[in-house]
């Protein structure tokens, strides 16, 4: 191939396509119409003497063609967009930069307060969205630009992800402090299966990690409350007499009592920092890791410390 011949604004078409899987919604992204987008498949089909994409009902398909491509292709126009549009240098007191983050509340809740503060310090006119997106979706937002970080327990095992474990925790039964459980020094497993449970997942349904220890054993455990948010956990929980499995970083940020949790098996809670593999050597990106990873590592450098006083008394 003759690089001198081939336009390499129909690789910017080439990835809004692989994205998006439609032809109208590319050219949307690109700026573009869809007679445009169409134009610049048949030249990028010529050029590589290939379909590149097999229209379905399911949209436009990859050949393994544009599988085999995608990924070179993505990291050169990410090398292309840094050239342009930064400099080798970050320098965060000039920087005007909106950083997109994927988390859930828990993890705001965590995180979001020490880094807006951080971020306010360093970087003035440096903004955060932060928002949920589905963990299915997030290598191709990630992929696209559309988001620039996800915190997320490490499902993703997409070889273009990078990722770095920020913390783990544990779980903890947490309960309202005038509980009739609360006088216990550790609670048993029947007092744990006798209480209504709140159960938080961002899904509709399906299990929990304490709920896959329990089905081992072959017990279950009674949810009367489901919600896929953390924040409001608390409010019910001092009404009532339910509990609620929790990490104990959670708990111990919380009015209420805990407890250790009478499940054996039930796995540490890891929460990972990914991001995409073309924006690695982004210094952006690259500084904006570095903060989130400094703050969680000094957050549990303080969890373990405070574990640790615990124990002592």
């Amino acid at each position: 191939m003759n690089l001198n011949k081939v336009d390499l604004n129909l690789f910017i078409v080439f990835d809004a396509i692989y994205t998006e899987a439609n032809l109208t919604r590319a050219g949307q992204i690109v700026g573009i119409t869809q007679p445009a987008v169409s134009n610049a498949l048949a030249r990028l089909r010529e050029t590589f003497n290939d379909p590149l994409f097999v229209r379905t009902a399911q949209g436009m398909v990859p050949t393994p063609m544009a599988q085999n491509i995608i990924t070179p292709v993505r990291s050169a126009l990410q090398l292309l967009r840094v050239s342009v549009q930064e400099s080798r240098s970050f320098n965060p007191q000039e920087a005007n930069k909106t950083y997109r983050i994927s988390m859930t509340d828990l993890s705001e809740s965590v995180v979001l307060p020490h880094l807006a503060a951080r971020i306010r310090r360093l970087a003035p006119n440096v903004s955060i969205d932060s928002f949920l997106t589905k963990r299915r979706e997030t290598t191709k937002e990630l992929a696209a630009g559309r988001l620039d970080f996800v915190i997320d327990a490490p499902l993703n095992t997409d070889p273009q992800m990078r990722h770095v474990k920020l913390f783990e925790d544990r779980y903890v039964c947490v309960m309202r402090k005038g509980h009739p459980l609360a006088s216990k020094t550790r609670i048993t497993l029947d007092d744990y299966l006798a209480q209504g449970h709140i159960h938080i997942s961002t899904r509709r349904n399906g299990l929990g990690y304490v709920d896959l220890a329990l089905g081992k054993i072959g017990i279950q455990r009674r949810v009367v409350v489901r919600s896929q948010h953390y924040q409001m956990a608390p409010l019910v929980l001092e009404s009532t007499d339910m509990v609620m499995t929790v990490p104990e970083r959670y708990a111990s940020r919380h009015n209420l009592h805990w407890t250790t949790l009478p499940v054996e098996d039930v796995p540490l809670i890891e929460s990972h920092l990914f991001w995409h593999e073309s924006t690695d050597q982004d210094p952006a990106n690259r500084w904006m890791r570095e903060q989130i990873i400094e703050i969680c590592q000094q957050l549990e450098r303080r969890n373990q410390q405070e574990r640790n006083a615990a124990a002592a008394n």
